[in-house]
């Protein structure tokens, strides 16, 4: 039985038989406001035409209940069609109606129809999220990309609510008993996953943009309204009004849709969704505390990877899934692009750096590594495929691509592109054609190399210098990840040579080239003089890791804090921490280099991840004999930083928090609580809520707080945050008793929610390093004896958080190895499954041989 899966044969097979023209989806919510009601009406009325009239196929639907079926005007039995996730459609026509009733369900996994009953007004907050294949939890529908149609929405819901979907919300027709009727305009032909409906008692505001093509924009942004008094909308505004600009200019073209709504929704599974002119983004992104820059800088690339979305992905879209790397990479990287070009963060290269392309080396350096072309069989094998590769490794080689055949050439062709296409669906063949033909480089190869084989590769400098300090030879080696993957690339990158200069580690020359096989000649440095560093892929063009050779790696010891500029800086400290989690540097030296030059480090958002790897160096990396002392260097020093930052300064702020994750003593854990219960004040520090619970649970995890206090503070923050708060702390506690009580609640029950699982699992995992076995031990043959058992009975989203977030990452013995190997040939799980296992599992690997080498560094 196909149960939830679709096959890309099977889509195939649908895409050659049907043309699907509309959708009519009438939905009643009138009876969203009650917690107790399960399920709502849903009635779809679909038209298509078939290409082998007498033929059969089949709709997508996920529901309780289905009520009533009719096909051409002929009844058909629910009981007999309706199976799985399928209703059986046979005996078709050139042209077919279909009339669907059902009986859909409320969810509160961020699958489907979400709701969330918010505990400060007892209002309902409703949205939908459809990808990959969930618009089926709503109405009847053909649930492939290519199969794209117009879609007319109506709404029954409160008539106090406020509205939302693709086209511009109707004015409401009132029913009668406080109900109104919502009748959405159809919309431009649109793939499923990119509808969209929101509604309930949101926080609105409104403005109008003119592009400087002269286009206008209605736009609106939302928040729930118990979070209104944290929305400054026009900061949201003026970065959707700079990438508009920016979008509209380099696309030369018109935004496609007729508004463009931007709602913050709770408990939202992702960062956002593209849904056409409805974009849904986590509430988390309305800042009710202060936060640093960096989170600013990481909403405006979220809203500016969406915006780009409008164009690449909903006007042109993918035909299956094993192009959604591209649909996602493109959108990550001109999100930078437009970061960068358009708005104030000028330094979003070195953020790129510092995020996505930390996360697509860790990526692509696990057991599960793929292409980036991915072989997507499945609906299965899609939604574990949202990762640091389709969007992260994709997005560097796209940045690669762009230097490979020009900035102008690149744009040039995607214009191409959107041109063809407009409305329809593509695969890469038809973009590489495009920038083919407007770059006049051959890309079949480039694609052969880059996109249809694994894993990184790693670049050396290899070079003799003469007595007089002048290079005699210079070569870049590279090589491939793995006798399994051993692949050598082309790279287009820089090479830069960097000195002291007044104080600062500057850049005094530059070489760029293409560089290609086991060994490129860099004849252009041969007679330059031998720089203090030396480094490779300078500027970040291409996609590899990278290593510094013995003279530069000395001048990084001593100088890591002293380059003038944000970027080179955090390529070396990329390179380190690569080093470390490959056990080719001692987690003691990597925190040793740390803290000789996070004091220097002039980006907060390079700061805040150097903060939070000292503190894996240590709890993870680091020999466990040693660890004690890394500790008291890492707790020590967050101290100091904390007591000597700019009042006020995002560094006080970040170092607070890392203050509060690594306090160690009774006297820094005092000073934890004083500054939570107000006895200790710190200039420029805002002890507000968001650090309030900061404090508290380190407190907590410390054992120097209990349920008490606890509830105390949820009677301060009586939110949907602060419950999650107070359920991540109960979990946290360092009593096994917490632990049972935490785990119950996940794995023996299915009633709460997304966000609140993965609260409950980062509590629950929250244990101070030398209790580890105690409390977290008894849990490793528990979650092998309960994992295959969630992955069978839960939905997707959650059955991933436990099968993630569960795993007994912290366990760091070969004993866990053992346990999971014989998981793995026993129970024989699904490749979805397996997958996510043998990544928690490689983490294990790491620490095991990262704290030898550490061992062996004594």
């Amino acid at each position: 039985m196909p149960g939830t899966n679709l096959t890309r044969e099977e889509a195939q097979e649908r895409t050659a038989l049907l043309d699907v023209q509309s959708y009519e989806v009438k939905l009643d919510w009138s009876g969203a406001p009650d917690p107790e009601a399960k399920t709502f009406q849903s009635e779809t009325t679909v038209r298509f035409r078939a290409t082998t009239p007498g033929a059969s196929t089949f709709i997508d639907l996920i529901a309780p209940n289905v009520r009533e079926i009719t096909l051409n005007g002929v009844s058909v039995d629910p009981s007999e069609a309706f199976k799985d996730s399928r209703i059986a459609l046979a005996d078709l026509q050139a042209e077919n109606e279909l009339r669907v009733v059902a009986d859909c369900a409320y969810v509160n996994t961020g699958e489907g129809l979400h709701r969330m009953i918010d505990p400060v007004d007892g209002e309902a907050y409703l949205y939908t999220q459809f990808e990959v294949p969930d618009s089926r939890r709503v109405f009847a529908v053909f649930e492939q990309p290519d199969l794209k149609a117009t879609f007319s929405f109506t709404v029954v819901a409160p008539e106090s609510w406020e509205l939302f979907s693709n086209s511009p919300t109707p004015a409401p027709e009132p029913r009668g008993e406080g109900l109104a009727v919502w009748a959405f305009s159809p919309t431009p032909r649109v793939s499923s996953y990119i509808t969209a409906l929101v509604a309930g008692k949101y926080r609105v505001e409104r403005a109008e943009h003119t592009t400087k093509r002269g286009q206008k924009i209605p736009m609106a942004v939302a928040v729930r309204t118990s979070l209104g008094e944290y929305l400054r909308a026009e900061e949201i505004f003026e970065i959707t009004r700079q990438g508009f600009d920016f979008f509209t200019e380099k696309f030369r073209r018109d935004y496609p849709f007729a508004k463009y709504d931007q709602l913050f929704v709770p408990e939202f599974n992702a960062g956002a969704m593209e849904n056409a002119g409805c974009v849904t983004f986590r509430e988390e992104m309305i800042f009710r505390s202060k936060v640093t820059d960096a989170a600013y800088e990481q909403r405006a690339e979220v809203i500016l990877h969406e915006m780009a979305h409008m164009w690449f992905g909903d006007l042109v879209t993918m035909q299956w899934w094993n192009d959604l790397w591209l649909n996602e990479s493109f959108a990550t990287f001109t999100a930078f692009y437009a970061m960068v070009a358009a708005t104030r963060f000028k330094d979003g290269w070195t953020t790129f750096n510092n995020g996505e392309k930390s996360w697509g080396y860790r990526q692509d350096q696990l057991p599960s590594t793929h292409p980036i072309v991915a072989e997507i069989r499945d609906l299965e094998d899609v939604m574990v495929n949202f990762d640091g590769i389709t969007y992260a490794k994709g997005a560097s080689v796209l940045k690669q691509l762009v230097a490979w055949v020009g900035d102008d050439h690149f744009f040039e062709g995607v214009r191409t592109y959107f041109g063809r296409h407009e409305w329809g669906n593509t695969t890469l063949a038809d973009l590489l054609g495009a920038l083919e033909e407007t770059s006049g480089r051959d890309l079949k190869e480039w694609s052969k190399l880059w996109l249809e084989t694994a894993g990184p590769n790693t670049l050396r400098p290899v070079y003799e210098v003469d007595g007089e300090g002048n290079f005699t030879s210079f070569a870049v080696e590279q090589e491939g990840f793995s006798e399994q993957y051993p692949t050598l690339r082309p790279h287009r990158l820089a090479i830069g040579l960097y000195n002291m200069v007044d104080g600062a580690l500057v850049r005094t020359d530059r070489v760029e080239l293409d560089v290609t096989g086991a060994r490129t000649e860099v004849a252009d440095l041969v007679g330059r003089a031998h720089p203090a560093l030396v480094l490779l892929n300078d500027d970040d063009l291409t996609y590899a890791k990278i290593r510094l050779d013995e003279h530069s790696m000395a001048t990084l010891v001593d100088h890591v804090g002293d380059f003038a500029e944000s970027l080179p800086r955090a390529l070396c400290w990329g390179a380190a921490w690569d080093m470390l989690r490959n056990a080719e540097l001692a987690a003691r030296d990597y925190l040793k280099l740390v803290l000789s030059g996070i004091g220097r480090e002039t980006d907060i958002g390079v700061a805040q991840l150097l903060q939070r790897q000292a503190k894996s160096a240590v709890e993870l990396f680091a020999d466990p004999a040693w660890r004690p002392t890394g500790q008291v260097m890492l707790a020590d020093a967050s101290w100091q930083h904390l007591k000597t930052a700019e009042p006020g300064s995002d560094f006080q702020l970040a170092w607070a928090r890392s203050f509060a994750g690594t306090a160690l003593t009774d006297e820094q854990l005092d000073y934890v609580a004083a500054l939570l219960n107000g006895s200790q004040t710190l200039a420029g520090l805002q002890v507000d809520t968001e650090m309030r619970w900061t404090l508290l649970l380190a407190l907590v995890i410390a054992g120097r707080a209990d349920v008490p206090e606890i509830e105390a503070e949820l009677e301060r923050d009586k939110t949907a945050t602060g419950e999650r708060y107070a359920l991540q702390a109960r979990a946290a506690r360092p009593t096994s008793e917490a632990k049972a009580e935490a785990w119950a609640s996940v794995v023996d029950s299915d009633t709460l929610a997304n966000h609140t699982v993965a609260s409950v699992i980062s509590g629950l995992q929250s244990v101070p390093a030398d209790k580890r076995e105690e409390l977290l031990a008894p849990y490793v043959e528990k979650y092998f004896a309960a994992i295959e058992g969630v992955w069978n009975s839960r939905t997707h989203e959650i059955a991933t958080q436990i099968a993630t977030g569960l795993y007994p990452t912290f366990v760091i013995e070969q004993a866990t190895l053992d346990a999971t190997e014989r998981f793995l040939d026993g129970a024989q799980p699904v490749p979805a499954l397996r997958r996510l296992v043998v990544e928690a599992a490689d983490t294990v690997e790491r620490c095991l041989k990262a704290q030898a080498k550490d061992r062996s560094a004594a």
